[in-house]
């Protein structure tokens, strides 16, 4: 009886709190909880080093380390070779946005090159102009959902995101018009 009040005060919200069925514990991506990493660890692809169980651009080794680290392929660059991806973003241009779709470009890579700097792992795998929709697949949703924002914020429009219940994959839609800019304004 006693157990019985103590559920009626603790709330609904703490009750299913403390239920864990069917959650992860793990919460990284799939991609990096295939495989374990010596530390330190080299890509000898993108040259990211993996220290202190992340991954980094730019870290520098002192010689010792250099020369006790394994050389590796980084979870971003075995991603892209098996031509993985988790995240999908198809941005539609309407016929009187075309204009932009060279600055809409710059501002997917300048997206990526500040992911790839702090979470190597994150890569654009591939970015195809199909007429007036692009295509860009990425590693990760995080991604994914960044670009399409980022988009969004500078050309306007709103974008829509949907999660696949199966892998987790993201799907990032984005209708973008010439008079729906956002804050760039011309």
């Amino acid at each position: 009886m006693k157990s019985g009040l103590n559920r009626k005060r603790a709330g609904k919200g703490l009750i299913r709190s403390k239920d864990r069925r069917g959650s992860r514990s793990d919460m990284s991506p799939p991609v990096t909880r295939r495989a374990e990493f010596r530390d330190p660890s080299i890509c000898d692809r993108c040259g990211a080093v993996y220290s202190g169980r992340t991954w980094r651009r730019g870290r520098r080794l002192s010689a010792e380390m250099a020369d006790r680290a394994t050389w590796v392929h980084c979870p971003g660059c075995a991603q892209a070779e098996s031509g993985e991806y988790h995240g999908r973003v198809l941005i539609e241009l309407a016929n009187s946005a075309m204009a932009d779709a060279d600055d809409i470009s710059r501002r997917i890579k300048n997206v990526e090159s500040r992911a790839e700097y702090t979470q190597p792992e994150r890569k654009v795998l591939s970015s195809i102009w199909n007429g007036h929709e692009l295509e860009v697949l990425t590693t990760s949703q995080k991604l994914a959902h960044r670009i399409a924002r980022e988009v969004a914020k500078a050309f306007g429009g709103k974008p829509r995101f949907s999660w696949d219940d199966e892998d987790g994959s993201l799907l990032a839609r984005l209708k973008v018009s010439a008079n729906g800019r956002g804050r760039r304004g011309k």
